[in-house]
């Protein structure tokens, strides 16, 4: 065995090294900001449930309300598409804006259902989400097929939601919830495969693969927040 060959072989230990450390640390900054986002956001809907004013001013401006929801998409949108123009404090600032901002909109949550209500659904959402976390990232079965079906799944249940907007049927609110959950169960595994591959290939924890990681980190949180949501129309009890 040659000089060449011993060095090549020490650059592949050193990368697989440098993979090896990485990953693990990649993978915990990912749920350490979700559950950062998880936790502005339920403050956050609890504060300003508690909070007549703010509360009215919400819900009863239609340029306020909308601006909220606009700013929302924006921020997603923005943090998504120029992730690797951003730096990685103002795609953090954007996140922490947009767990902020979804906090205020799902405030009525507290006044259309019972504390307690809420609390529960809140633990079961995440004994679920924990779940499928885990499969998604101990399967050995390449979910990206699966990926494409909920994906085409979650286009329709939006047009179906907004078709509802207008039908406003309870039934209807209803079977779309079921299959929220059945969605966002399924994204779940396939989201947490997929953040798994993609910081796996990073080849240290840098700004730039910990950007990939925030992105990841938003991915699930809008994960658990819509299974959430879902689950709380089904099993929530009414104020």
């Amino acid at each position: 065995m040659n000089y060449k060959e011993l060095n090549l072989q020490g650059l592949q230990a050193e990368r697989q090294w440098d993979v090896s450390e990485a990953f693990p640390v990649l993978m915990r900054k990912v749920y350490v900001w979700m559950t950062m986002a998880l936790a502005i956001t339920g403050f956050t809907a609890y504060g300003v449930a508690t909070s007549p004013g703010i509360l009215e001013a919400i819900y009863t401006n239609p340029i306020l309300f909308w601006g909220l929801i606009i700013a929302e998409f924006a921020l997603v949108i923005g943090v998504s598409a120029a992730i690797n123009k951003l730096s990685l404090t103002v795609a953090t600032l954007m996140f922490i804006l947009y767990s902020v901002i979804n906090g205020a909109l799902m405030s009525y949550i507290f006044l259309a259902y019972t504390t307690t209500s809420v609390a529960t659904v809140f633990f079961i959402t995440a004994g679920t989400f924990g779940v499928m976390a885990l499969i998604g990232y101990t399967t050995k079965v390449d979910l990206s097929s699966m990926g494409k079906i909920l994906f085409m799944a979650l286009i329709g249940l939006v047009i179906a939601t907004v078709v509802n907007l207008f039908v406003k049927s309870d039934g209807f609110t209803m079977i779309l919830s079921y299959v929220g959950v059945l969605i966002f169960v399924g994204l779940t595994a396939y989201d947490t495969q997929k953040i798994k591959q993609m910081l796996l290939q990073a080849p240290d924890a840098g700004e730039g693969a910990q950007k990939l990681a925030l992105l990841g980190a938003l991915t699930l949180y809008l994960d658990f927040i819509n299974l959430f949501i879902y689950l709380l129309r089904i099993l929530g009890k009414r104020e």
